[in-house]
């Protein structure tokens, strides 16, 4: 791998570590005011509700994001097979150009002998 794929890479990686920071920071928040707003809570109820809330968006961000994976997956396999489809037609077609010129200079040559 050479240093500017590494750095590709490594840039991938930090902007996904932000993105899951800032998601979960956001998470943090929303779960904060929802406990606020429940007077008869006691810590220990908060801090459960807190806890199975981040457990929960985490396990939803990782489904979505499993998802879409896959998605690309598909697409990528439909968008490789029609790319060869293309291709094994332009290389036909190709060939058929070739092998007709071929005929016209023969026939330009035998006809100019």
């Amino acid at each position: 791998m050479d240093t500017n794929e590494e750095a590709s890479r490594g840039l991938n990686d930090i902007q996904e570590f932000l993105y899951q920071q800032a998601h979960l920071r956001a998470a943090r928040r929303r779960v904060a005011d929802f406990t606020a707003r429940e007077p008869g809570l006691t810590q220990d109820q908060r801090t459960d509700i807190e806890r199975w809330y981040l457990a929960e968006q985490t396990y939803v961000a990782r489904m979505v994001t499993e998802h879409i994976a896959a998605r690309i997956d598909v697409v990528e396999q439909r968008h490789r097979a029609r790319f060869g489809h293309w291709l094994r037609g332009t290389l036909t077609a190709m060939i058929l150009i070739t092998a007709v010129m071929a005929l016209c200079v023969t026939v330009v040559l035998v006809g100019a002998s």
